[in-house]
């Protein structure tokens, strides 16, 4: 899901093995999607699933955990001589799928719903020597599977930036709340994660953070399979993309195309031999080529 590679080589990979064994996709359980919209923050997901799925179903969300490995090269041909487990025990049911990593000398921060974590390697032995969560609350709804916390990368100001999709973050620290319920952003905050700040709001679904050599800022955003095209995103402070959450489910005349699966019993497409999760909700392009026509 992620990597990163330090100043003396040591590679730090993101392994995850909740997607879809842990961290649902709101696609496959559309009687939850009016309560997952109306979701301001992890502690409203929480009680959401628990309704759901009551304290029995719960206990599959305990299963996997998602990893971070440790690589090394030690004698220099190309090959990692060792390969260690750096971190895990990342499996509460809100713990996500994790998508960031960023090595820097003994210190590690590691992104997964619902926390930014700053991990420490006191000893270079491989494996962590204590973790802190520095900024929780990210992921206040089921969503899109894939829309993470992602882009992992401190700033020439210094400060670490990082990129959450629109499963959205609500963050409660140090006395504030920071953050929208609606839409993916773009924080910032301090290495030990004070001072945090929403840098750039509107974002469906970014992916990495790249700074140009004059200190801009740059995102690619994914499109809402709707039409439109995926984007490549100059980040300003205090910007707004304008995507919000709700447009995700437009109906009517407002939808970006017809809300018909292709592979539902009911439809008449027998054209498209893709599986239901390739047309659902929505239909491939093959069958909007067939509904155009008729």
């Amino acid at each position: 899901m992620a990597f990163d590679v330090a100043d003396d080589g040591r590679v730090f990979v993101v392994e995850s093995f909740r997607a879809w064994r842990g961290v649902p996709d709101i696609r496959g359980i559309m009687d939850w999607l009016d309560e997952d919209l109306a979701c301001k923050s992890v502690e409203d997901r929480l009680m959401m699933m628990r309704r759901h799925l009551g304290e029995k179903g719960m206990k599959d969300y305990y299963k996997n955990t998602e990893r971070i490995r440790f690589l090394k090269d030690q004698d220099g041909d190309g090959r990692a001589d060792v390969s260690k487990v750096f971190a895990d025990n990342f499996a509460t049911p809100l713990d996500g799928v994790a998508a960031g990593v960023l090595a820097r000398g003994k210190d590690v921060w590691f992104a997964n719903i619902p926390n930014v974590w700053h991990l420490r390697d006191d000893n270079l032995d491989g494996v962590a020597d204590a973790r802190r969560s520095i900024s929780y609350g990210h992921g206040v709804r089921v969503g899109f599977l894939g829309h993470d916390l992602h882009g992992l990368t401190f700033g020439p100001d210094g400060r670490l930036y990082f990129s959450i999709g629109d499963r959205a973050s609500v963050l409660r620290t140090e006395g504030r709340t920071v953050g929208t319920p609606d839409t993916g952003a773009v924080f910032r905050c301090n290495p030990d994660g004070s001072g945090m700040e929403m840098f750039y709001v509107g974002l469906r679904n970014p992916q990495e953070l790249v700074f140009d050599e004059w200190g801009n800022l740059f995102t690619g955003d994914n499109n809402s399979d709707g039409g439109d095209q995926a984007r490549w995103t100059y980040l300003i402070e205090g910007g707004d993309s304008g995507w919000r959450i709700g447009w995700q489910f437009l109906e009517g005349a407002d939808a970006p195309v017809p809300r018909v699966s292709c592979s539902s019993p009911s439809s008449s497409y027998s054209h498209c031999t893709r599986p239901p999760s390739c047309c659902s909700p929505w239909p491939c392009s093959a069958c909007r080529a067939v509904r155009s026509r008729s």
